[in-house]
């Protein structure tokens, strides 16, 4: 299930059985009198020029993540660790709390178990607002085929009664494969007061890079007109040569309008059942379609001269770059704004610890990102990430490393740009990154000389009887 990348009058199902969040969204002066069969009374509470939007968020979390090898041998890609104490799931879950969205489906399917149990551990709403829900859905086989989820489109197609008991006003699919920080509530916004079917999430970019991305044409009040697929000399921005709108597989449907083109699609045979590739593609001239300009998006607490942060980490070099940009002096990526938190599962964890004051025995960390329950004793860490519970020896030398939880790093051992996954152990006085035809004999080594070394599975507790 990858993450490629109006209103017509509503149908109505039956009654909800789990109402969806209600965004309170302002209504601008000039579509007040126009929005008609759009906005029903009895759908929308008005208070003054406020007006209550039901939104369900649907996060397309299945990404089997190829091309993260080995780092997806046991989990899906959403589900791999990132910034010492994260998960790359946590940017779009963060994301879709901050802005008030708190009705939320998780789409699974890949490699499930350490997704679904990061969830229950740190993603769980307590259950006391019924309209406030996290709930992981598998694939249902609710297609005649029973098939696994075919592509984006075809993972909602075999959700669509979660849409039709709890009838939402405006509906947002998510990927759950990026790094990233965004306010969707004003993408939301957006896309109220464009009257629109659909808005698309466009992120500006480098005409150069145009064939690596889906690249959206749009006319220059954001309506689209066209979709290119890798294309290098796909079409640029109205009014800048040097850059194109590139999707970034985040959707806001009007619920007609997403119900009409799914059950549409599943009527073609040669469609490959995906929103990017197939649907909007064929709904251009039937929708009112707009891009929503990620660089316009604000997130509260964040300069807003700096452009926002946003990072696809498909590949292994991508994720090594991505973590290495939050350990700098002054991240591209800012983890401690309090405004706009990134919120992930609590465990108690103690406090870090540096351990031995004698000279040249002392431990350091410099421009590293240390989480909890680690302990550095004697050992010395430059532009590293470094997850929970790492034990760094006396002798130590880690440079720009990213270091997953439960690693034991032996006495005087050296890494150099290297990847470990959990539960690795580092023999005393090994020497990794180095000599990279040697790495090769004994670890993954990307095309950049990052060394990646797969660690065991992390010991599942389980409670004991007395007999």
């Amino acid at each position: 299930m990858s993450t490629s990348c109006s209103s017509t009058p509503r149908r109505r199902a039956p009654g909800p059985v789990r109402p969806s969040t209600d965004l309170h969204l302002e209504d601008p002066p000039d579509a007040r009198a126009t929005r008609h069969d759009r906005v029903s009374d009895t759908r929308h509470q008005r208070i003054g020029a406020d007006m209550q939007l039901k939104v369900l968020a649907f996060v397309l979390a299945g990404g089997e993540g190829t091309r993260l090898y080995p780092l997806t041998r046991e989990r899906a890609k959403p589900a791999v660790p990132f910034g010492g104490k994260y998960r790359i799931v946590d940017f779009v879950l963060s994301n879709l709390v901050n802005s008030g969205i708190y009705s939320i489906y998780v789409l699974i399917q890949f490699r499930s178990q350490s997704l679904l149990q990061h969830l229950s551990d740190g993603w769980q709403f307590g259950g006391i607002l019924k309209n406030e829900f996290l709930i992981p859905v598998p694939a249902q086989m609710r297609t005649k085929g029973k098939e696994w989820y075919r592509g984006t489109a075809d993972a909602i197609h075999q959700n669509l009664n979660l849409i039709e008991q709890s009838a939402p006003d405006v509906v947002v699919v998510f990927g759950a494969d990026h790094i990233y920080r965004m306010n969707i509530r004003e993408m939301i916004e957006y896309h109220q007061q464009r009257h629109a079917d659909v808005t698309i999430a466009a992120l500006p970019t480098d005409k150069r890079y145009a064939k690596d991305f889906g690249v959206i044409e749009a006319d220059s009040g954001g309506r689209i007109i066209g979709f290119h697929e890798k294309r290098a000399d796909a079409p640029t921005m109205p009014g800048d040569s040097q850059r194109v709108y590139a999707s970034m597989g985040n959707y806001v449907f009007s619920t007609d309008m997403l119900l009409r083109m799914i059950e549409e699609d599943q009527e073609d045979s040669q469609s490959s059942h995906d929103f990017g590739r197939d649907i909007l593609p064929k709904a251009i001239d039937r929708a009112e379609m707009f891009a929503y300009d990620f660089n316009t998006n604000n997130i509260p607490g964040e300069d807003p001269d700096k452009p926002p942060y946003w990072r696809d980490v498909g590949t292994l070099d991508a994720f090594y770059e991505a973590n290495m940009d939050i350990r700098a002096i002054s991240p591209e990526l800012n983890l401690f704004n309090r405004e706009w938190p990134l919120r992930t599962a609590s465990y108690p964890d103690p406090p870090s610890k540096f351990a031995f004051d004698e000279e040249n025995r002392r431990g350091q960390a410099i421009d590293s990102v240390v989480s909890g329950g680690s302990i550095i004793s004697g050992g010395f860490i430059r532009d590293s990430v470094l997850g929970r519970h790492v034990f760094v020896h006396a002798g130590c030398e880690i440079e720009s490393c990213v270091i997953f939880d439960n690693c034991d790093i032996g006495q005087n051992a050296k890494l150099r740009r290297c990847i470990l996954e959990k539960n690795v152990r580092i023999p005393e006085n090994a020497v990794i990154g180095f000599d990279h035809e040697e790495d090769r004999k004994h670890y993954h080594v990307t095309e950049s000389g990052i060394v990646v070394i797969d660690g065991t599975r992390t010991p599942m507790q389980l409670s004991t009887i007395t007999i």
